[in-house]
């Protein structure tokens, strides 16, 4: 009896050690498989979508969960140019996996490897080819293009595959330092430049400035010539005549000897 229940709780322990409950988080797929010690015919078992548990199972069941979630997956390049120049730039692209597709991707691309194993070598290659032909400066004002031929090419080779590329992107753009300290110059020349032309264009609008103040002045000289007449003269003589008489603080004598009987006139200080 004793022999019995020993093997009984033996047989209970060896269940409860092998038995394995797999489970896959949310945002994941997963690719449940048999690994058997002693009894079992092993591989795969069936897949799960997370958040999900398989349950528990005598067999020594495993689970590799691949995320599914859109992946951003960024590579550096130093590239050298068509000038010969060396530009450094990173290259951000974006894939997600079709859902679903779990047994695929485990057994045909290498499970979650499957971006470092099947992509990412022809997605360089892919990037380099379109730089290359560019000349430096070009790289710049082309990324938008680079970044558009890249992402056909991508799609075509990932057409069927269970991958999906939503994005890429030419990301900062780094020249060497001979190439940006002319650039440097280049603009500084440029802002000195323009500069001198807003000082041009001031000192225009001051000349053109003073030219209408001299004009003003000529008129109102010619104005001025033409009329003052004798009679104007002797009427603005004998409005002062009037305003110095009413004046307190000195006494004024008037001799009519000028011309018209326009006086003479002498102030005398009390």
């Amino acid at each position: 009896m004793k022999i019995i229940i020993k093997l009984v709780l033996i047989s209970s322990l060896y269940f409860l050690v092998g038995c394995s409950n797999p489970s896959t988080p949310a945002g994941h797929e997963g690719y449940v498989k048999e690994n058997p010690r002693v009894w079992g015919k092993g591989g795969f078992q069936g897949k799960m979508k997370g958040p999900e548990n398989f349950g528990v199972s005598l067999w020594r069941n495993q689970v590799e969960n691949v995320d599914f979630r859109p992946q951003t997956y960024a590579e550096t390049f130093n590239i050298l140019a068509k000038d010969e120049l060396n530009i450094s730039f990173r290259f951000q692209t974006i894939i997600k996996i079709k859902s679903g597709s779990i047994k695929s991707v485990v057994e045909e691309y290498a499970g979650s490897e499957f971006y470092v194993r099947y992509i990412k070598e022809p997605l360089r290659a892919m990037i380099r080819k379109n730089v290359q032909t560019l000349e430096s400066r070009q790289v710049k004002e082309k990324r938008d293009e680079i970044a558009d031929a890249v992402m056909l090419e991508l799609t075509a080779y990932l057409s069927d595959t269970p991958f999906i590329v939503t994005s890429g992107v030419v990301g900062n753009i780094d020249y060497p330092k001979v190439v940006t300290e002319a650039v440097e110059k280049k603009l500084a020349a440029k802002q000195l430049l323009d500069e001198k032309e807003t000082q041009k264009e001031i000192a225009k609008k001051d000349a053109e400035i003073r030219i209408e103040e001299a004009r003003g002045i000529a008129e109102a000289q010619r104005i001025i010539n033409t009329t003052l007449t004798q009679n104007y003269l002797q009427h603005e003589a004998i409005n002062a005549q009037l305003k110095m008489a009413s004046s307190p603080n000195h006494t004024t004598v008037y001799i009519p000897s000028g011309a018209n009987g326009i006086p003479l006139i002498e102030t005398l200080k009390k």
